[in-house]
C-alpha cells in the first residue's frame, strides 16, 4: 500500500493533482485545501490512503497526518464517501471539524456540498463519542488557520486547558469541549480559562 508519495507536482486539477514520483505520474485525489497548497512544478509530500476495489485503485491525498486520519474517521459513517469526506476536509480544518463535531454544529456540517440535514446528523452522532477522547490534545496541539486561534479568537490552549479541568471533574470528554467551545463563542476573543470554566459549567448544567 502507498501511505505517502514524494515528489514534484505535475499536474492540478479541481479536485486532484499529479505527483511525477521518479518519472512514474500519481494521480491523488485531495481536499481543496489541500490543492491551494500545492505549486505547479514545485515539490510536494502528501500523506496517502489507498483504496483499492475491483475495478480501481484509487489514492487520496492530505497535506498532513491529521487531515489524512480524519479523512479515515469520517468515511467509517454510513453515506459519508470519499467525495463527500474531501468535501468536509475542504471547507473545515481538522480542528474547526473537531469542534463542529464537539459542539454538535448542524450548520456548520452543513456546509460542505452533499451533507444534508441527515446525513449531517448522523456524523454528529456517530463520531461525538469517537472524537471526544481525541478532542483535548487535538485542540491545544493543532493551532486553527490564521495564527493559532479557533474560530471565535479564543486561542486554542485556553479551550482545551478549560475543558480539561471539566474533565477533572468528571465530565466527559466531548461534552465537556462542547459546552467549552459554546462559551467560547458567545464570549469572543481574549476569554481566561476562569471565565470558560464558569461557563462551560453553566452550560452543562443548563443555566447558561
Amino acid at each position: 500500500m502507498i501511505s505517502r508519495l514524494k515528489g514534484i507536482i505535475d499536474g492540478i486539477d479541481t479536485d486532484s493533482a499529479i505527483i511525477d514520483v521518479n518519472g512514474v505520474g500519481y494521480l491523488v485525489f485531495a481536499s481543496g485545501r489541500t490543492l491551494s497548497r500545492l505549486v505547479l512544478g514545485e515539490a510536494a509530500t502528501l500523506e496517502v490512503e489507498t483504496h483499492v476495489r475491483e475495478d480501481h485503485i484509487h489514492l487520496y491525498g492530505f497535506a498532513d497526518t491529521a487531515e489524512r486520519d480524519w479523512f479515515r474517521l469520517l468515511t467509517t459513517v454510513q453515506g459519508v464517501g470519499a467525495k463527500v469526506a474531501l468535501a468536509m476536509l475542504g471547507i473545515m480544518a481538522p480542528d474547526e471539524l473537531l469542534q463542529a463535531i464537539a459542539a454538535a454544529d448542524k450548520a456548520a456540517i452543513t456546509r460542505a456540498p452533499g451533507v444534508g440535514p441527515k446525513l449531517a446528523t448522523r456524523i454528529l452522532t456517530e463520531l461525538k463519542d469517537k472524537v471526544g477522547n481525541l478532542a483535548l490534545g487535538a485542540v491545544a496541539h493543532q493551532p486553527a488557520s490564521g495564527g493559532g486561534v479557533v474560530a471565535d479568537g479564543t486561542a486554542p490552549t485556553a479551550v482545551a486547558d478549560a475543558a480539561s479541568a471539566l474533565v477533572n471533574l468528571g465530565y466527559g470528554p466531548s461534552e465537556a469541549l462542547g459546552a467549552v467551545s459554546r462559551v467560547a463563542a458567545n464570549l469572543g476573543e481574549g476569554a481566561g480559562v476562569e471565565a470558560l470554566i464558569q461557563g462551560g459549567l453553566k452550560e452543562l448544567a443548563g443555566t447558561g
